[in-house]
């Protein structure tokens, strides 16, 4: 029996004799999130074109719960919204979705409790002509979750949402993933993937340069770790002085430190008693990650890619 998750080996796309995917090569199982990061240009909409069927693959071989990219199981188990997601302007959200789960073979009922899912049940008599890019892209998000898909594919899924709409976005996208489904998320919002994901794939120059879990490739880059510490009253400069830190303000002082440094740290800091009121540990973030990996400051021979066959 196919093991129910995407698998890609060495998957090739040539335009113009270069290579836009060069040999990538991961896994997505069910119930698993992971983000695909890359600049403009890396890959990542071709590659996801590629798990759809909709771009043909140069080498290599991509096989989506055991069929080929756009054989008709695949496309049966698959969800896929754009980043610039359109539907027709002359009909209502609701009469979009219905046609959708007429075409999934759902019935209608699940209709109106998904609009309700997305923020979308007081606009849903509207024209989608009407609608705001946000509510569209809400609507494109109700329209993924028609049929319980197995495998939902996302392309800057939060452009145009706002900062409410963003954190439900990710809340559906739980439900998802609680249900078995396998979630890639192609974005540029790294602060919001940071607590949202389970491994983080980079692509650079269309190959993966980097492919774990988000403490994995922090102990694999050994990127400096912030301390931040906020003095007692007027003990900052003392504070800076015996840590041989610098004074951001009246009260705050920064240092930086290697990871296996930092417990040390964190003594020196207790030992200064009540000069110091709070200390927090800032550990790199996915935004310096992505900025190691995919820039090419990590070498290349360095970066062990965990799904490699």
């Amino acid at each position: 029996m196919p093991t129910e998750q995407l698998e890609i080996r060495e998957a090739l796309k040539l335009r113009d004799g270069r290579a836009t995917v060069d040999r990538v090569s991961l896994t997505l199982a069910a119930g698993e999130r992971m983000a695909l990061l890359g600049h403009n240009g890396a890959g990542k909409t071709t590659l996801i074109r590629m798990i759809l069927g909709l771009t043909a693959i140069d080498g290599g071989e991509i096989s989506v719960f055991g069929a080929a990219p756009g054989d008709a199981r695949a496309r049966r188990l698959c969800a896929y919204l754009p980043e610039s997601v359109s539907f027709p302007k002359a009909l209502s959200g609701r009469e979009q979705l219905r046609l959708f789960a007429r075409l999934a073979d759902e019935p209608l009922s699940v209709v109106d409790p998904l609009l309700e899912r997305v923020g979308l049940a007081d606009a849903a008599g509207r024209r989608i002509g009407t609608y705001s890019k946000g509510m569209r892209q809400r609507l494109g998000l109700a329209q993924v979750m028609i049929g319980r898909p197995r495998l939902v594919l996302l392309d800057e899924p939060t452009s145009g949402l706002d900062p409410i709409s963003r954190h439900d976005f990710y809340d559906i996208v739980d439900d998802l993933v609680a249900r078995g489904a396998a979630v890639l998320v192609s974005s540029h919002a790294l602060t919001e993937l940071e607590a949202r994901t389970d491994r983080i794939a980079i692509l650079r120059e269309g190959a993966l340069v980097a492919l774990d879990s988000l403490a994995n490739l922090r102990r694999r880059a050994h990127l400096p770790i912030r301390l931040r510490i906020t003095a007692h009253d007027d003990a900052a400069d003392r504070v800076a002085r015996d840590l041989h830190g610098q004074r951001v303000n009246c009260r705050r002082v920064e240092l930086t430190c290697g990871p296996e440094d930092k417990m040390d740290r964190l003594s020196d800091i207790t030992a200064l008693g009540k000069l110091v009121d709070d200390v927090d540990v800032l550990p790199p973030s996915l935004e310096d990650l992505y900025r190691y990996y995919a820039t090419g400051t990590a070498r290349d021979d360095a970066v062990k890619q965990e799904d490699q066959p």
